[in-house]
């Protein structure tokens, strides 16, 4: 019974991602931070590495970048500090809104490695101030998504007795 939950639980991760990345969608809004701070919040960082591996798949679809692999690592960071977090629903929403952050600082540090701007100091300047309308729609979309989380963990919690895995 409970390998039968931990398969659900990977079928739901990588579905939950896959749709939200595969589906049409504006610039960076998707559910993928949120999923990268609330899985190891709620289900456990065992299932990180589940997620990792949901992005590794979605990226041989959509195509591998120069910045695939920053994004991995952020994914990495947001769900280990996620658990630092998860005390209650304001601090998880807080989390979830420095996990955007983490986000925005380790991809567009990978963007200014790549050269796209060119390696220097005002190089690294213009790769995060380039990126500050897709950090918006991260921000925007991560705490919206994080209120659904919250919302169907909470009903999860009342209606069915769900407890981490």
């Amino acid at each position: 019974m409970i390998l039968m939950k931990q398969i659900f639980f990977c079928i739901g991760i990588f579905t939950a991602l896959a749709m939200s990345r595969l589906i049409p969608h504006p610039p960076n809004f998707t559910s993928l931070l949120a999923l990268s701070f609330y899985i190891p919040v709620f289900i456990g960082l065992r299932y990180l590495p589940v997620l990792i591996l949901s992005f590794a798949i979605t990226d041989f679809i959509i195509g591998y970048h120069a910045g695939t692999h920053w994004t991995w690592g952020s994914v990495l960071l947001i769900g280990l500090m996620s658990t630092f977090f998860s005390k209650n629903f304001y601090s998880r929403i807080l989390g979830s809104f420095f996990g955007a952050c983490i986000f925005f600082l380790v991809t567009n540090f990978g963007v200014w490695l790549s050269g796209m701007y060119g390696v220097s100091l005002s190089g690294l300047y213009l790769s995060y101030f380039m990126a500050i309308p897709f950090f918006a729609y991260s921000v925007i979309s991560t705490l919206f998504f994080s209120i659904i989380i919250e919302i169907g963990h909470k009903i999860l919690v009342d209606k069915f007795n769900f407890k981490k895995a």
